[in-house]
């Protein structure tokens, strides 16, 4: 039980760390955002739990294609958000966007023998 209220507590410390960092310089932000701090996590405790090479390889490579899908948010929320629509909104719409692009994700993956 202990081992996982410390993987909680570190990896909410990372997201909020994250927000503060965000607060004093966007840019300095979006760098340590864009770094794969919770999938290394996620890679260590998974080994930590397991030992399980396969099942860290398979995360890994899942993790890269579903990342994809996610790339356009990021280009279509300050787009949006620019444009005047208001934040939840822009949000809903930007996570609307990933969803779909999941499913399309897995589709296409599921057509060239991908199995996410």
């Amino acid at each position: 039980m202990l081992y996982a209220i410390v993987k909680a507590l570190l990896s909410g410390f990372i997201i909020m760390a994250v927000s503060e960092i965000a607060k004093r310089s966007p840019s300095l932000g979006a760098l340590v955002v864009s770094l794969p701090l919770i999938s290394i996590l996620a890679f260590i405790w998974l080994w930590n739990d397991t030992g399980d090479k396969e099942r860290i390889a398979s995360l890994a490579e899942s993790t890269f294609w579903y990342v994809l899908p996610t790339l356009p948010m990021f280009l279509v929320l300050p787009a949006l958000l620019r444009y005047g629509t208001g934040f939840w909104l822009a949000l809903a719409a930007s996570c609307l966007l990933t969803m779909l692009l999941y499913l399309a994700t897995i589709w296409i993956a599921a057509r060239f023998g991908v199995s996410l």
